[in-house]
């Protein structure tokens, strides 16, 4: 089987590799590099305990966290997923996919009765956790705790994923822009890209995230997609031994390496009017440095070192989509706002569907179809 894996972020890096682990012919093409689009700007917290709207998709994302874990044991000595636990406060807004509940209770719960590892800490449990943080951020609401939460590099993971299809299994990495299809009647039989190269194969994976449907002609072949701007800020090295993920109701913050933070907001997306302007002045990422001083004084005096803007593409149902789509033989597409916990599961899935021909249950309810019925 000849396959073409269009996009090379967390969700095309991880499909292209398992394709070409289970023997398929695997060409990747990427505009810009591996983890070059929005997989770079991202919280990346890899979870399934904001997915609690439809069990099956908390499911789908709890096997998403699991495969993380596994797929460690083919690269030794990576070190892009860090797990050390995240601190969820109540009222801090769900950072992709399904939504939850506020009631922290109600969600500890749900979480302990679906077999997530989760607590609940008092004040005084997470000043020992975390001493750095200001106790008047954090109240007196419950704060979950995720003890075997964390987060993915997406960029490192990307580019080793990428590297490991070509070295290992013989993939072919292509750069470019991908301008279309290619289409015999209703058949896709490769994609056309924007220097006039064709590039033929069996089956055509859309893993391009934002830009799935600006490759595909036909409106009746389009995902609705539901997309939405988002901003991330960095910090410089701010020497605060500050370990675990913050999701509170001011700020998501993480370390980033080196001594660096993450910041980001729900609240402060939803203000962006482009994406713009991704300099260290944008005020909103002003705003994120405020509240993260508010949370963690000790970065007071740290400054904004650089920002991203990006668009995250989002079903419009907020659901993953993933599979053929109806009327156009061919063409499988891969979308989903959880595609960095989903990433490394939905190259198994993808793999197993279109190499070995097993149908998987896992994606059922998830398929394109629902949104051409």
């Amino acid at each position: 089987m000849k396959a073409i894996v269009v996009g090379a972020g967390v969700v095309g890096s991880s499909v292209a590799y398992r394709l070409a682990q289970a023997g398929a012919e695997v060409t990747i093409v990427e505009e810009r590099r591996p983890g070059g689009g929005t997989s770079s700007v991202t919280y990346a917290w890899v979870n399934a305990c904001e997915k609690l709207t439809a069990e099956a998709y908390f499911r789908l994302n709890f096997a998403g966290r699991q495969a993380h874990e596994d797929i460690l044991a083919e690269f030794p000595g990576a070190d892009w997923y860090h797990r050390p636990g995240v601190l969820q406060w109540q009222d801090a807004e769900a950072e992709a996919g399904g939504r939850d509940g506020t009631d922290p209770l109600a969600k500890l719960r749900q979480l302990i009765a679906w077999g997530y590892p989760a607590e609940v800490l008092s004040l005084d449990d997470v000043r020992k956790l975390e001493p750095q943080i200001n106790p008047e951020a954090i109240g007196n609401a419950p704060v979950i705790h995720y003890p075997r939460d964390g987060w993915l590099d997406p960029v490192p993971y990307s580019g080793a994923l990428v590297a490991a299809a070509q070295e290992r299994h013989g993939a072919t990495f292509v750069e470019g822009r991908v301008d279309r299809l290619a289409l015999t009647g209703e058949r896709c039989t490769g994609v056309v890209l924007a220097d006039g190269r064709t590039i033929e194969a069996d089956i055509v994976v859309n893993c391009a995230g934002r830009w799935l449907n600006d490759l595909v002609q036909a409106p009746q072949h389009r995902i609705p997609l539901a997309p939405t701007l988002g901003i991330v800020a960095y910090t410089p090295p701010a020497g605060t031994p500050l370990r675990s993920a913050l999701r509170t109701p001011l700020v998501n913050m993480r370390p980033d390496g080196g001594g660096r933070f993450l910041l980001r907001s729900n609240e402060l997306d939803r203000l962006l009017a482009s994406d713009e302007g991704a300099l260290p002045s944008h005020p909103q990422a002003q705003e994120l440095m405020r509240r993260a001083a508010r949370t963690v004084p000790a970065l007071k005096h740290v400054e904004v070192e650089a920002v991203r803007i990006a668009t995250r593409p989002i079903p419009k149902d907020s659901y993953s989509a993933v599979g053929p789509v109806p009327g156009l033989s061919g063409y499988y597409a891969v979308v989903s706002h959880s595609g960095v916990t989903l990433g490394a599961f939905l190259g198994e899935l993808v793999a197993d569907e279109l190499v070995h021909g097993r149908e998987r249950g896992e994606l059922a309810e998830f398929r394109p179809s629902r949104f051409f019925n």
